[in-house]
């Protein structure tokens, strides 16, 4: 990272601004080109958690090449000002990468789904097996990811 003291290095400020964040996106590689998408998810214990259709641009590109990059962001603060150039934000980031894999387990795919509505609520939630079967569940294991604050 370029502007050190801006990083953030503890790992557990880091996790902290991956499980209060609502949006991740997720980059993957199609053909010659990123493709970029915001998705609902989770975060456990080194992991992303993402449910989706079966089919789809996304699945096809994941197929081919696992391989992704996150991010994920906080907005703190606008700071306003007179001249343009003094305009900025306060911020806390984290960017990462990983590889995709899908979960077919039913088991393992609820275990996902928990993971995924714990991130935006306190309650307990069943998951009827008509919709498990409809639904793909991807999990992320992160090889590596910084934070950054501004």
């Amino acid at each position: 990272m370029r502007r050190k003291e801006k990083e953030i290095t503890n790992r557990e400020e880091i996790e902290i601004i991956l499980k209060q964040s609502h949006v991740c996106r997720l980059a993957m590689v199609d053909e010659d080109k990123p493709y970029l998408i915001p998705m609902n998810f989770g975060y456990s214990d080194g992991c992303l958690f993402f449910h989706c259709a079966k089919q789809g641009r996304k699945i096809d590109l994941l197929k081919k090449n696992p391989n992704i990059c996150f991010e994920v962001d906080e907005l703190i603060r606008l700071k306003k000002a007179s001249l343009a150039c003094d305009w900025g934000i306060d911020f806390k980031s984290v960017i990462g990468s990983g590889k995709a894999q899908f979960l077919e387990d039913s088991d393992e795919k609820i275990q996902a789904l928990n993971i995924i509505m714990s991130q935006y609520s306190d309650r307990s939630f069943e998951y009827p097996d008509e919709m498990l079967e409809k639904t793909l569940v991807i999990k992320v294991v992160i090889d590596e990811m910084t934070g950054k604050q501004s």
